[in-house]
């Protein structure tokens, strides 16, 4: 069977969870977390749980939080050979502060060992990348790497997370060879320059991607749940999940991993099938959900029709 590529970031989640709102300005009691995260890596990690092979290309210090991070993804059951472990540099790391219902603040991220994953080191593995049964690649890639592994994805579907405002114009010059776009709200709206204030600008946004060559876009709207839209007309929106946040973080990384697990069938099945995968995460206090598994979300959906 071949694999499921994910390229891009892996970082060290440090996450900080208020007990109560927070007070700016103020020292706040609460949990402080660390655990595997990175947009790819997370992706990669949720895709082996729903039974995938899965290759991870990432860049990793050769330093404590960097051993952890490839002794951990690999334990989940992601191949890990394709992991430059680099010891003149320090591993990512994310910190984020959320509050009491689990939604995000602020957050600092120290990604700069990702720009040494340059398309003079992607180069060996071309035939790799074009063989792959799908591919995911993180807008925390620079924008060459990104045209790069885009120009050498053969046939393979690509499916790209956009992560941020500013990093996701990095994708604006490969869209025409985007299979399926997960951006949320506000990076749709930088992306594309058009508003995006109420739901009904949605198609907008869509008809402006699809011209582009976007075959698919996934938009995540926060309590309005999700927008989505294929190439061929078909448009609909699947609501939040509803359940008890424990923390926000690495949901749109498990919706993501769903949406390319259900590659082939049809959008709305797909992006129904995605936020069961997304609820489950939402539902646990890390970045992932170890007991994620095609089954799980399988009966959430049967309890949650």
């Amino acid at each position: 069977m071949s694999q499921m590529l994910a390229v891009g970031a892996s970082n060290m989640d440090i996450a900080g969870h208020s007990a109560r709102s927070l007070v700016l300005g103020d020292s706040n009691p609460g949990r402080i977390r660390y655990a595997p995260g990175g947009v790819a890596r997370n992706v990669a990690e949720n895709l082996a749980r729903l039974g995938h092979p899965t290759r991870l290309f990432t860049a990793l210090g050769d330093d404590p939080p960097g051993h952890s991070l490839l002794q951990a993804t690999s334990a989940a059951g992601v191949d890990m050979r394709s992991c430059w472990v680099l010891p003149d540099q320090a591993t990512s790391s994310y910190l984020s502060v959320h509050g009491a219902d689990g939604d995000m603040v602020v957050a600092v991220n120290d990604m700069g060992i990702v720009d040494s994953i340059t398309p003079a080191r992607l180069a060996p593995y071309a035939a790799d990348l074009a063989a792959a049964q799908a591919l995911l690649f993180d807008c925390n890639l620079s924008e060459a790497s990104l045209a790069w592994l885009c120009a050498h994805s053969g046939d393979a579907p690509v499916f790209v997370d956009t992560v941020s405002t500013h990093k996701c114009l990095r994708i604006a010059s490969s869209l025409a060879r985007v299979h399926l776009l997960k951006p949320n709200r506000l990076e749709a709206q930088a992306l594309t320059g058009l508003p995006l204030d109420t739901s009904a600008d949605a198609a907008a946004v869509a008809q402006w991607l699809h011209a582009r060559g976007v075959q698919q876009l996934v938009l995540s709207w926060g309590a309005q749940g999700v927008f989505w839209s294929d190439a061929q007309g078909a448009q609909g929106w699947q609501p939040a999940p509803e359940v008890v946040v424990q923390s926000a973080s690495g949901a749109g990384d498990a919706l993501m991993a769903g949406l390319m697990h259900m590659a082939g069938q049809p959008l709305g099945q797909a992006v129904r099938f995605a936020c069961g995968c997304a609820a489950l995460t939402l539902g646990v206090a890390g970045t992932n959900d170890p007991a994620l598994s095609v089954a799980r979300v399988q009966q959430w959906l049967e309890l949650n029709p």
